[in-house]
């Protein structure tokens, strides 16, 4: 082959060629510190703020948005920042789970189809932070984030919203007091991240220093970086039904042309830009080796390397036997049709010469 297909989107994927056109004239002659009170200075927080509203417009109203290094860091902010006892479903992101970890917080089942309950979380009307993913990163599913939102705050808690492989891709559903997203999953830059902050929620610095960023994270912003996310975010608004229309069909013929294979999580409740699979006996590390030329993933990209199953698909009720003969093609609006029909060939063959 003389170019690689790249079915891993739920890692990260291809900058928009409209936000490298973006970004170029930030990263080239406009170098300004956007906290300078010079003219050059003022530019480069006009479009800071520019950014911020294009950001903003595919969040719910009544919050702000404040930019961080990653989604990662966003997550950190908000969990930290509260001040609060955390809970999190077994099949959250590492983001949050080694944070709720690292302060003692409980760790909650998981349906086998991915699902959490809309039921409350907090024992005895106790207070709390909830974290809730609205689009799993390894298995796709869609959680009920306003139906989990009304419980939280039944019992007087606050919802942490995971929306990083949502943003751009479906509706942000109102509900969340929290909301973590990240530019690279929606075609823009790496290096930034956001997170929405619902009015009347406080937060306490997870970074100190020269009080930037509403006080909350010191640090010089990069024009470049906002202008790429605010670009990518305006993009994936215009052409969020397209996109979407696009992927089911990349799904549907994906799901014709993986028949011998098992998905892992909800179909009913899912992103269908993310297909999961698997099929017992394969060895996915040899399969990944004799497949080089297509690029997709056994899991999460954060533990890859790593050599234990996913804690997702653990979750979910798999073993471990299972969990490592599972697969994960993640494709959207640059994939065509032809690349998913050659990587299943690809695959396909690869997975037979084992089994045989």
């Amino acid at each position: 082959m003389s170019k690689s297909i790249y079915l891993d989107y739920q890692a990260t994927t291809p900058l928009a060629p409209e936000v490298f056109v973006a970004m170029e004239p930030w990263l080239k002659d406009n170098f300004w510190n956007p906290h300078s009170a010079h003219n050059g200075g003022r530019k480069a927080a006009a479009a800071v703020e520019a950014a911020r509203a294009q950001v903003a417009a595919l969040l719910p109203p009544g919050g702000r948005v404040i930019f961080t290094g990653s989604a990662t860091e966003a997550i950190n902010l908000a969990i930290k920042g509260c001040g609060l006892p955390v809970s999190a479903r077994a099949s959250e992101h590492a983001a949050v789970l080694d944070c709720v970890e690292y302060f003692g917080g409980e760790v909650l089942a998981v349906g086998n189809d991915g699902l959490a309950s809309p039921l409350p979380f907090a024992e005895g009307g106790r207070e709390g932070l909830i974290c809730t993913m609205l689009v799993n990163n390894e298995i796709g599913t869609i959680q009920p984030i306003a139906k989990i939102a009304a419980s939280v705050h039944a019992d007087g808690s606050l919802l942490l919203c995971d929306a990083v492989q949502g943003f751009g891709r479906i509706s942000i559903p109102d509900g969340p007091d929290m909301i973590a997203i990240s530019a690279h999953k929606i075609h823009g830059p790496k290096g930034i991240g956001a997170l929405w902050v619902r009015d009347g929620v406080e937060l306490a610095p997870l970074l100190h220093g020269g009080g930037q960023e509403q006080g909350l994270r010191s640090g010089t912003l990069s024009p470049a970086l906002c202008v790429g996310f605010g670009s990518a975010a305006a993009l994936a608004e215009r052409q969020m039904a397209q996109d979407a229309k696009h992927v089911s069909r990349l799904w549907d013929r994906a799901t014709e042309l993986f028949v011998e294979w098992t998905v892992n999580g909800s179909i009913a409740h899912r992103y269908k830009g993310n297909l999961n699979i698997r099929r017992d006996g394969i060895d996915v590390g040899r399969l990944m080796s004799e497949c080089r030329d297509v690029l997709f993933s056994a899991g999460s990209a954060c533990a890859s390397g790593s050599g234990r199953p996913s804690h997702v698909l653990r979750a979910i009720g798999l073993s471990d036997a299972q969990a490592k003969s599972s697969i994960r093609l993640g494709f959207g609006r640059y994939t065509t049709l032809e690349e998913i029909g050659l990587a299943a060939s690809l695959i396909n063959k690869a997975a037979e010469r084992q089994l045989a």
